[in-house]
């Protein structure tokens, strides 16, 4: 199977020297390069019985790291579970029109928080209100930066429970359906994300390079945004979740997703890459698109974030600050079982997961795998040369 570290080992190098690439981008692509590599050193393995003995190389752990995410979910996972309350899930979706996708890449950091603000606000703002629930919530929010094709498209996902609590300290359900009208969020988290962009560009936030260099003129920019007002921001709700079990595992899916995942890439040859993408816009068929390996690293690193940018955040009686005293309140009042959460090992987390004992020899299939060596990384290379 093609996986994305084949393609940047093939022709990142080329990439790198024809790319001025940001910091952020070239840590992205040395880990994914070095990902389970003896250029990170790993341990050995012997078995306890025949004496067979096995290399495991170290994991990379960076985030945009298709091979690293799948233990990283199940952990986050794992202590999600002690989170969920016994009430229905609603999945509720932020987009930003397209217009602005350029200016939100070139700025990152500042609209992508800007993103998450206008998200939130208007959210527990709506739901304080009595005409729509009258009550403070708590909720995750995940931005995703990509479609399926790989291209930019900044969106946040947010798993928002159905109720909250009310000024009086009681739990307030909200019912099947979502408690806040689709074109009520879209119209107020258009004004509160078109406020925020404005006051980032009066305080100096925001910076523009090439075909957007004329925006640095404040009446250009007041111009530009002035259709973005009239347009309607797509928001949507999901279909409820069926159980809290569902909500875990769809948490898993969204959280912990990098731009593309390697079941997905289909082949390279000739300095060509084909891959899988799915079409929204026409009946969500399974299609295939073929684009140069420069161009699918362009695409990929895309999706890169700014070192240390958080994106998976907590809100409400989720968030940190409210959650010990909140959350155990809430669980009280809708009746929620409270889970004793157990650390498990990675072997018994794989055990769970794949049902294969990867602490079992694969040779003679009784005895057991012992680590009884480290092998270290390599030296720099210009420790090897001095």
């Amino acid at each position: 199977m093609i996986e994305v570290q084949d393609i940047f080992i093939a022709y990142g190098e080329r990439y790198r020297q024809n790319h001025n690439l940001p910091i952020s981008h070239l840590k992205a692509m040395s880990a994914i390069e070095r990902c389970r590599t003896a250029e990170l050193g790993g341990h050995m393995d012997a078995c306890d019985e025949c004496g067979a003995a096995r290399i495991s190389y170290n994991s990379c752990r960076n985030r945009h790291c298709p091979k690293c995410q799948a233990l990283t979910k199940e952990r986050w996972i794992d202590a999600r579970k002690a989170d969920l309350l016994n009430v229905g899930y609603f999945h509720v979706v932020f987009t930003i029109p397209d217009t602005l996708n350029t200016i939100a890449y070139q700025n990152q950091r500042a609209v992508y928080n800007i993103l998450f603000k206008s998200v939130a606000e208007t959210l527990t703002e709506l739901a304080a209100d009595k005409k729509h629930l009258g009550a403070d919530i708590g909720f995750t929010s995940i931005l995703h930066t990509w479609g399926q094709n790989l291209m930019h498209h900044p969106h946040i996902h947010c798993i928002v429970p159905g109720g909250g609590l009310n000024s009086l300290g009681k739990w307030v359900y909200s019912g099947k359906k979502f408690f806040i009208p689709v074109k009520v969020l879209s119209r107020k988290f258009r004004g509160k994300f078109l406020f925020y962009l404005k006051q980032a560009y009066r305080d100096g936030q925001l910076v523009f390079f090439g075909d957007d260099r004329h925006l640095l003129d404040e009446i250009a920019f007041n111009n530009f945004l002035t259709p973005i007002y009239a347009k309607e921001w797509v928001v949507y709700c999901k279909p409820p979740f069926k159980s809290a079990s569902c909500v875990v595992e769809y948490l898993g899916r969204y959280t912990h997703r990098v731009a593309i995942s390697n079941n997905r890439i289909i082949s390279m040859k000739d300095g060509m890459v084909t891959f899988k993408w799915r079409d929204y816009k026409d009946g969500n068929q399974w299609k295939t698109m073929r684009v140069s390996a420069q161009e699918f690293i362009r695409r990929f690193l895309i999706h890169v974030l700014p070192d240390r940018f958080m994106k998976i955040r907590h809100y409400g009686f989720m968030g940190s600050r409210n959650k010990p005293a909140k959350l155990s309140l809430c669980k009280k009042l809708t009746h929620t079982p409270l889970i004793q959460r157990l650390k498990i090992s990675v072997e018994e987390l794989l055990l769970k997961l794949t049902g294969r004992d990867i602490s079992v020899c694969p040779h003679c299939n009784s005895g057991k795998m012992r680590k009884f060596a480290i092998v270290e990384k390599p030296p720099p290379l210009s420790a090897t040369i001095s």
